[in-house]
């Protein structure tokens, strides 16, 4: 059996200032293409609420690709990042990953939660990963995940 292409792999306080970096590389297209980039506040953002206990590094061979931040509410699970350097995209990987917190969210039998950029296309992507559009505001659209008893995605949270 060989390895799988990427790991996941628990977060330290140390890796904080690297994750934000990352975020900073993985949302400029997005925050650009909105008119919102400013790599200092997309830094502080990430760093005002940074907990290690929620963070996974996402590796590729031994290159720190990504990373995501997984909370446990609850009443639910909030995928409050997911971010996959664009060298990383494209190759299945995040749509591997969100299977996996999909697959957590089943054994926990709590709903997954999270909310995407208007414009970006992470939006089409959890579309694609069984997320439904929910409330949409002006800079933001939620979108909710609910497994059944059969583990396919059902109606609105």
């Amino acid at each position: 059996m060989t390895d799988p292409i990427w790991r996941l792999d628990p977060a330290t306080d140390s890796d904080a200032p690297a994750l934000a970096e990352l975020r900073v590389q993985a949302m400029r297209p997005s925050l650009m293409a909105a008119g919102r980039f400013d790599a200092t506040r997309a830094r502080d953002r990430f760093l005002s609420g940074y907990l290690a206990a929620d963070t996974r590094l996402v590796r590729v061979g031994g290159t720190l690709a990504g990373g995501l931040v997984l909370r446990q509410r609850p009443d639910h699970l909030y995928l409050d990042h997911l971010y996959l350097l664009e060298a990383f995209q494209g190759q299945g990987i995040g749509r591997q990953i969100v299977a996996q917190v999909q697959d957590e969210a089943r054994a926990l039998a709590l709903p997954l939660r999270l909310m995407a950029l208007n414009g970006s296309p992470a939006n089409g992507f959890y579309l694609s990963c069984g997320f439904q559009a929910g409330q949409a505001e002006a800079l933001d659209t939620h979108y909710h995940w609910m497994p059944n008893a059969n583990g396919a995605p059902e109606g609105p949270a």
